[in-house]
């Protein structure tokens, strides 16, 4: 189903046409036309969240409280050079995520798991930091090894979570090369790190 809306000139215009900021802008009058934002940045806003607290549920949370930040500071958001509404979403997003992830820590969220309350032994804990420190020095081990096109690629997609088309600008690619390169380089981590 395609939403249309009246814009000044008094015309009919799919909303899937028009720019982040304008959508933002027509969305304070029109509040139904914001759910096109959602729908193009929710998995990538979960993706940014999931980096920093790790529970899915969670992190669909902290989205949602996200996308109401966002929609009641919309006023705030200002198109200037080589500023994106996207880059101030993940902004967003991600500060949403940090202070979530901080008060977390500090207890203030109440759990129906009495388990969350129980503080690790040290010994949990140091095996906890050993894992987590492993588990990226693997990571960082095996990317070093990646041919530096695929590398690339691969970072900047996981890690940068840059879309297919940013991506292929920067490096002057098709978008079918693109994912052609993105499939070889996960086979490759992957290959890699079986090795090892």
């Amino acid at each position: 189903m395609k939403k249309s809306y009246l814009d000044e000139a008094d015309e009919y215009k799919d909303p899937s046409d028009l720019k982040d900021e304008e959508i933002l802008r027509a969305a304070q009058d029109e509040p139904a036309l914001f759910e096109v934002l959602v729908e193009r940045y929710r998995s990538p806003l979960l993706r940014a969240a999931l980096r920093i607290v790790k529970g899915r549920e969670e992190a669909e949370d902290i989205v949602q409280e996200a996308f109401v930040k966002i929609y009641k500071n919309a006023h705030q958001f200002q198109k200037l050079e080589g500023i994106e509404f996207k880059s101030w979403a993940y902004k967003v997003a991600i500060n949403t995520a940090i202070t979530h992830y901080r008060k977390l820590k500090r207890g203030e969220f109440l759990s129906e798991d009495p388990s969350v309350f129980e503080k690790p032994s040290e010994e949990q804990f140091d095996r906890h930091l050993h894992e987590r420190a492993d588990a990226k020095s693997a990571i960082a081990e095996t990317l070093a090894k990646v041919p530096e096109h695929l590398r690339s690629v691969l970072e900047a997609y996981y890690f940068e979570d840059k879309s297919y088309q940013t991506i292929a600008q920067e490096h002057n690619i098709s978008i079918p090369t693109l994912k052609m390169r993105l499939f070889r380089a996960k086979k490759v981590f992957k290959k890699l790190s079986d090795i090892g």
